[in-house]
């Protein structure tokens, strides 16, 4: 067949590619579409503004063996980001963004034999800050709110941390508040993805002896003002996020404080200073220790914890580092990591400190509050500080996750209009070299299942292994997309990929991309969500936003966001299906049962997806929560 594929230049190219059936019969394994230097534990790689790059197709030549399925391996190279395509580009790859105009004539097709992997064609740019979607209404009461955190959607992004800390920053935004966030300027941050960038000091922070002449750089990211820290030392640089060859624990240890030193040496007096995770957790004993004696006196402190895994250990020696006295804070009235008393060193926990020394806590669902509190070595110190402890949900950035605007979809669709789903799960099959049975929106007997996650225990990696035997069994297809951290995973994933990716029917891919996610949320009939434990969980709030109806184990924020659909008890909540056990007969329980609905209800199907994409996961939603938070400990001058 003849493939129009778009070059960065005026002129569109034409490839010749030579597709028959057993061209599908060779899917090889993708297992990354960037460098090895981007392999690093917890996904860490710095993604480029994904809103608003494209990337440049060269060099393609006819027929030939060599397709960008086959070309996929650790060495695969990433093509240039810096490449921009005109909006006469976008138009002959992809259908106009009317969800009305979802006919097939204007679709680009994909192949799996094709060079350029169809989620790394070129895409117009995307201006979220400009989008009119969110409609909030503006507090009378404003607040200057300022994030700490070590990760940013989408230039510093990992994982959850990144997308909540820019979905509700933009929230409060939208609601009238001086909202700025502050984040390392990590070597691996492009440049040219944050506007208006510009050095408005230079100062001096403390660590370890000496005073570290340090940068605070000024930018604006999705909308979002940013204020970018740094350090004229070695922390920071590397490839990656997280996995540099500084100590990771001391660097933020140093940026916590420079924080503070900056805000001291502008004058910055905020009302909230909202810290995130362990990384930033010395950042409130810091505060309450040292700068509150100084200059600083307005601000109070708000913790998130999003995820209760990761503590944050720490010396005494190393919390020293940052210019506090690491022995005051080994009681367990203050940070000593309960499980290490008696033990020689007993060691220091900096979410334990973080959550002592905050005027307010929040974890990030209802559930996951609870099981918190009755379980975890961490469970007595949040019940002793139980009166400022809450569960809020997060949100979703509706303006980022939205299917009738969304500039990575072949075709758009809403809850009124869903006819552009059908061709964007068309699309998908096809470019993977999937079978395309089912592709009749509400007709079909083959449901595509999709799993998008971080490839940990923590996902309930045996459930995800044997629901790719079970969906394959049920006569369904399946896609898994993410990374493993740890190599055992790696190397078992790698080898269920070279044995299910020659069929027809599932697809592995040890890969990470912004712009397949979206493609393949909007492709799905359903999504997968497994875990162990989920604090609160974006998959299925993502996906339902997308009409793909959620399969999920009652945990966590999972519990409060999806309802059986076999639970009479609350029929106008039920939105998904639902499992409780950790077993694969309670999953398999779960997949039958949604399959059954799937090829015996198509009517009701039908329904359930309208249904799901209109429940309000907004942080526009849930904003106004944290809001309340913020004004329940702020301090007015």
């Amino acid at each position: 067949m003849i493939i129009n594929l778009l070059g960065c230049g005026a002129t569109s190219m034409t490839l010749q590619t030579c597709v028959s059936s057993s061209s599908f019969s060779h899917f090889p394994v993708p297992t990354s579409c960037c460098d090895s230097s981007t392999l690093q534990r917890n996904n860490p790689f710095c993604i480029s503004n994904f809103y608003q790059f494209v990337h440049q197709n060269k060099n393609l030549g006819s027929c030939s063996n060599n397709s960008f399925l086959n070309s996929v391996s650790r060495n695969f190279k990433c093509p240039p980001l810096h490449c921009r395509a005109s909006a006469a580009q976008v138009e002959s790859a992809q259908l106009a963004g009317s969800s009305s105009n979802v006919g097939l004539e204007n679709i680009t097709w994909p192949s799996p034999n094709d060079k350029i992997p169809f989620w790394r064609r070129p895409f117009p740019s995307w201006d979220i800050a400009s989008d009119g979607s969110t409609n909030a209404e503006k507090d009378a009461d404003v607040l200057h709110i300022v994030h700490a955190t070590a990760e940013m959607a989408p230039i510093a992004k990992v994982g959850g941390l990144g997308d909540v800390v820019t979905g509700l920053a933009r929230a409060c935004l939208a609601r009238g508040h001086k909202v700025d966030v502050m984040l390392p300027f990590y070597e691996c941050i492009q440049r040219h993805d944050i506007n208006d960038l510009e050095l408005i000091s230079t100062y001096d922070s403390y660590f370890n002896g000496d005073w570290i002449r340090t940068n605070a750089y000024k930018g604006v990211v999705s909308g979002i003002p940013v204020i970018l820290i740094e350090p004229s030392n070695n922390f920071f640089k590397g490839q990656s996020v997280y996995g540099g060859s500084y100590n990771e624990l001391e660097a933020y240890l140093f940026f916590s404080r420079a924080c503070l030193e900056w805000m001291q040496v502008t004058g910055t007096q905020p009302d909230i200073i909202h810290v995130h995770e362990w990384q930033i957790g010395s950042l409130p004993l810091l505060y309450w220790d040292m700068y509150h004696q100084l200059s600083l006196q307005k601000p109070r402190i708000v913790l998130t914890i999003h995820n209760m895994e990761h503590y944050g250990e720490c010396s005494q020696e190393q919390l020293s580092k940052c210019g506090l006295d690491g022995s005051v804070y080994a009681t367990e009235d203050k940070a000593v990591d309960d499980r290490t008393i008696g033990h020689n060193p007993e060691r220091l926990s900096l979410l334990k400190g973080g959550i002592v020394y905050s005027n307010a806590v929040v974890t990030v669902s209802p559930t996951y509050l609870k099981e918190t509190i009755c379980s975890g070595w961490l469970a007595s110190t949040l019940i002793r500080n139980r009166e400022k402890y809450s569960g809020i949900l997060n949100g979703i950035d509706t303006a980022m996750w939205n299917p009738a605007a969304d500039v990575f979809l072949p075709a758009k669709f809403d809850a009124d209009k869903i006819e552009g789903k059908r061709i964007c799960k068309q699309f998908v099959q096809r470019g993977l070299g999937l079978g395309l049975e089912g592709t009749d929106f509400g007709h079909g007997q083959v449901p595509l299942v999709i799993c998008i996650t971080r490839l940990v225990a923590q996902k309930g990696l045996h459930l995800i292994t044997h629901a790719i035997q079970q969906v394959e069994k049920l006569g369904g297809q399946m896609i898994v997309l993410g990374r493993a951290p740890d190599g055992r995973v790696e190397r078992e994933f790698e080898g269920l990929a070279n044995v299910h990716n020659k069929g027809s029917s599932i697809r592995i891919l040890l890969m990470y991309s912004e712009e397949l996610s979206h493609m393949l949320y909007a492709a799905a009939d359903m999504v997968l969500v497994p875990s162990m434990y989920e604090p609160c969980g974006l998959a299925q709030m993502i996906g339902m936003r997308y009409g793909a109806v959620p399969v999920v184990r009652k945990t966590g924020g999972l519990a409060d966001t999806v309802f059986d659909i076999d639970d009479k008890s609350q029929p106008e909540m039920a939105n998904g299906f639902v499992f409780e056990g950790i077993d694969q007969g309670s999953l398999d329980s779960a997949l039958n049962r949604a399959f059954s609905y799937y090829r015996e209800k198509q009517d009701e199907w039908k329904a359930t997806v309208q249904k799901v994409m209109r429940v309000d996961n907004s942080w526009n939603k849930t904003a106004g929560k944290y809001i309340d938070v913020y004004n329940s400990v702020r301090v007015k001058w």
